[in-house]
């Protein structure tokens, strides 16, 4: 059996969309003939705790850590925040007004933090897995970011021991939606793209999720990029007998609910619809499950919608996947970016497994628009189209719509066998 390193910030007890991708990897590769040797960190800042991933990790997986340094303390005390807070990410704010201390922040972050916050871990994370490797080789290191630190560590390994070496972009990097906001000067700016490029032509093999993002990826340097989707795992989806469709008309939003994310057509169509048709308005609940941005509720405040909010704060994954399957409707909202066509959420291929109809706001012809067309498990309505996503409400409502849900492709033990075969061509 073959030995792959994977270095990966995100992991149980970490919650989360960006801890699954690797986790369900981990727990598949042993079928495919790779023995999984994981690296993360013992005292990371993560945005959520979730516990019940720790079961998915077999015991026969040996994971390493070593603690890291992050700034975090000093910016809780910058902007006034208390030890025990936890950081969101992506810019999620739960202040109505942005202190200065924030906006100052994130020009530290920017300027002073590249790649990012975790560049700390880099030098003792080389330093420590240098003398591992060396007394234990493996044939394939894997670094999985963002945090794109992570990377940088996969970079020192390959040019120190020359071992084949996969970067994985679940996200980018200098594309990604929150880049501009961080306030870069122009040095700054060249160093992060520096980094990007060197990252992306000395690696064996760069995955990432989707086809806008792997042409994002080329066209930034990458020579040799493959899709290996995210997706669902079966065992997640047993068959409980005890889960009942809700009686009232509910529609699900789950993750986090960024300003980006809060796209006034949704509001205004749901207002709209409210206003002309009573047994709508009796039966409308929005569940709003994980971190919402103040922006939302001050949307749904503005559009007199508060009646019909059920904000139910983070859940366990197995909460999660249980709320899923109870609600009328799974709600996806795509981030209205100029990467937005690229964007393909992790949590959509759990609503589709769900069973549930899915309806998204985004990019008709995104990638995320081709998903939810090849599986025929949902609509998809345009960002300013309130006409549109009226019609589309209005008859899931009165279920004149059918979906067949056809999300088998997406299986992550079928998308670990596709990485498997990957992998098996690079370490050659």
């Amino acid at each position: 059996m073959k030995k792959v390193l994977i270095i990966t910030y995100y992991w149980p007890p970490s919650g989360g969309a960006g801890v699954q991708r690797w986790l369900k990897f981990v727990k598949y590769l042993p079928q495919f003939g790779w023995e999984p040797i994981v690296y993360t960190v013992d005292n990371g800042e993560y945005p959520v705790i979730d516990n019940s991933l720790l079961d998915d990790i077999s015991k026969n997986v040996t994971v390493l850590k070593t603690p890291i340094w992050e700034p975090y303390d000093f910016y809780k005390k910058l902007t006034g925040r208390k030890k025990e807070d936890k950081i969101n990410s992506g810019f999620l704010s739960e202040n109505k007004n942005p202190k200065f201390l924030e906006e100052l922040s994130k020009w530290i972050r920017g300027n002073l933090f590249i790649p990012d916050a975790r560049m700390f871990w880099i030098k003792p994370s080389i330093k420590y897995l240098i003398n591992y490797l060396k007394k234990n080789p493996v044939d394939l290191i894997i670094t999985s970011g963002p945090p794109h630190s992570t990377h940088l560590i996969g970079l020192r390994l390959k040019q120190t021991l020359q071992i084949p070496w996969v970067a994985d972009f679940r996200d980018p990097w200098t594309n990604i939606d929150f880049y501009q906001e961080l306030k870069l000067s122009k040095w700054a700016d060249k160093k992060h793209r520096n980094l990007e490029k060197k990252v992306l032509t000395n690696s064996d093999l760069v995955l990432t999720i989707g086809e806008n993002l792997k042409n994002e990826l080329i066209k930034l340097g990458g020579k040799n990029v493959q899709i290996v989707e995210n997706g669902y795992d079966e065992d997640d989806f047993t068959e409980e007998e005890n889960i009942n469709i809700d009686n009232e008309f509910t529609i699900a939003h789950i993750g986090s609910f960024t300003p980006s994310r809060n796209h006034n057509v949704l509001w205004q169509s749901l207002k709209e619809l409210t206003l002309e048709n009573v047994e709508f308005k009796k039966q409308l609940k929005i569940k709003l499950i994980g971190k919402v941005d103040h922006s939302v509720y001050n949307s749904v405040r503005k559009f007199s919608l508060e009646s019909h909010i059920l904000s139910l704060g983070y859940m366990s994954h197995n909460k999660v996947i249980e709320e899923q399957k109870k609600s009328k409707v799974l709600l996806l909202m795509v981030n209205n970016t100029p990467n937005a066509k690229g964007i393909i959420t992790g949590k959509i291929f759990e609503y589709i497994a769900s069973g549930r109809p899915v309806l998204v706001i985004g990019p008709k012809d995104g990638d995320l628009s081709q998903i939810i067309n090849n599986t025929k498990c949902g609509i998809v309505c345009d960002f300013n189209d309130v006409s549109d996503l009226k019609s589309a409400l209005i008859s899931l409502f009165q279920n004149k719509l059918s979906f067949s849900s056809d999300a088998s492709y997406y299986t992550r033990i079928n998308l670990t066998e596709k990485l498997s075969n990957l992998l098996e061509n690079v370490s050659e």
